[in-house]
């Protein structure tokens, strides 16, 4: 691998170069915010395709909620699409063609740093061939006759994921392509180390139940983007521990399980990933505040039943002119679930971690959706305006009090 660092404009030229060559780009993407500035799009991804009016450039940019898919016919317009593109304040573009792999982050000062790696070959002498096909089944971070998820029950015998699990398989999707593009951005930025065999990547489930995340999740890794995982899981539920080292050894996974509550839990040595999705109400504090004591580089929490602050909410005095915020019990418990999580994000944000509050999976799926993703960078916001919610609203976060604030 080689890495060095250029102007912008050094770099961008070296990714359009590869952006236009029809004839060795297998994929693109685009993801990320600059420093000062922050793209149209969440994440744009491109590809050549052959159609009946020939070769044509597909572009996938991805919003808050959708993709929109446009296809730009190989010259001038494809052309034009791409300046348009770079032109975006993108803070990473990572290309993959036949020949190499090139990842560009912007850095602090406005600079290209350049990483290329020479492509892996599937086979001895065996060439990579990109796929022009237009219409692609769907790409699946674990495919459905993964044993994995036979193990787990979601697939049958055939390897087929049973039509009452579906669900299931879809959320576990959904959460691996949120994992992904967190480890690949904080690993681009410098915010999670390198791994090794010696020292694999270190990732915890507090309050992992039967495992179906936390299994999905170091298969993806291990597997798919191939990093040495570590895994440990955390179930107050003997039950669960002893199932799930049950799994793990069934299929060969380097991973130990914990029974006890998460904040009481012991391990050998701080994460570096923190998990925590749908611990119940106040448990999720606790991961959060764990995470914080370990320092850990990354956590993903989804939060689930926020009983506590909407009891707090019903016993304080509620604020003028907010009475109708929480008059009714729903519209109470609903607010009651943004002021929770909002005030966990600036808590977050006050110890040096960066946090963007996501949508999990489809809220067809599942009400609880919400997703809190912290990387930590060090960089430290002020708690002013934790202070004055909890002020205003004269409530006590059990995060803030577990982080002494």
């Amino acid at each position: 691998m080689a890495s060095r660092t250029e102007t912008l404009e050094q770099g961008l030229a070296r990714v359009r170069e590869d952006l236009l060559a029809d004839d060795r780009l297998v994929r693109a993407v685009a993801s990320g915010r600059r420093r000062s500035a922050t793209p149209d799009w969440r994440r744009v991804e491109l590809r050549w395709v052959d159609l009946k009016a020939g070769r044509h450039l597909q572009v996938v940019r991805y919003d808050a909620t959708q993709a929109h898919t446009s296809n730009h016919l190989a010259g001038d317009a494809a052309a034009a699409v791409v300046e348009d593109l770079l032109a975006e304040p993108f803070g990473n573009w990572t290309v993959e063609t036949t020949a190499h792999l090139l990842s560009l982050r912007v850095t602090k000062k406005g600079d290209a740093a350049l990483h290329t790696s020479a492509r892996t070959l599937p086979a001895a002498g065996a060439a990579v061939a990109p796929d022009r096909g237009h219409d692609r089944a769907k790409e699946r971070m674990l495919a459905e006759d993964d044993p994995l998820f036979a193990a787990l029950g979601l697939a049958d015998a055939q390897g087929r994921i049973k039509p009452s699990r579906m669900a299931k398989y879809r959320q576990v999707e959904d959460f691996l392509r949120i994992l992904d593009r967190s480890v690949a951005d904080a690993r681009a930025r410098g915010h999670l180390r390198k791994p090794t065999a010696e020292d694999p990547l270190r990732v915890v489930d507090l309050g992992c139940g039967n495992g179906y995340l936390t299994f999905a999740a170091h298969r993806f890794l291990t597997e798919r983007r191939g990093l040495p995982v570590h895994l440990t899981g955390v179930d107050v539920k003997e039950q669960s521990r002893d199932h799930n080292a049950a799994v793990a050894a069934g299929l060969g996974i380097d991973a130990s399980f914990v029974a006890g509550t998460i904040g009481e839990a012991v391990l050998a040595e701080a994460p570096d990933v923190v998990l925590a999705l749908h611990a119940c109400d106040t448990a999720t504090d606790d991961a959060l505040a764990r995470a914080v004591d370990w320092e850990a580089s990354l956590v993903l929490a989804a939060p689930c039943c926020h009983h506590d602050i909407a009891a707090q909410l019903r016993k304080a005095d509620t604020p003028t002119p907010y009475t109708a915020l929480v008059r009714d019990g729903i519209l109470r418990e609903r607010f009651a679930d943004t002021l929770t999580d909002a005030l966990r994000a600036q808590l977050l944000r006050s110890r040096g971690y960066r946090v963007d509050v996501m949508e999990f999976v489809d809220s067809a799926h599942t009400p609880r959706n919400t997703l809190l993703r912290a990387v930590r960078t060090g960089g430290v916001q002020p708690l002013t305006e934790y202070d004055d919610l909890v002020a205003t609203w004269g409530i006590h976060p059990r995060l803030g009090e577990l982080l002494g604030t």
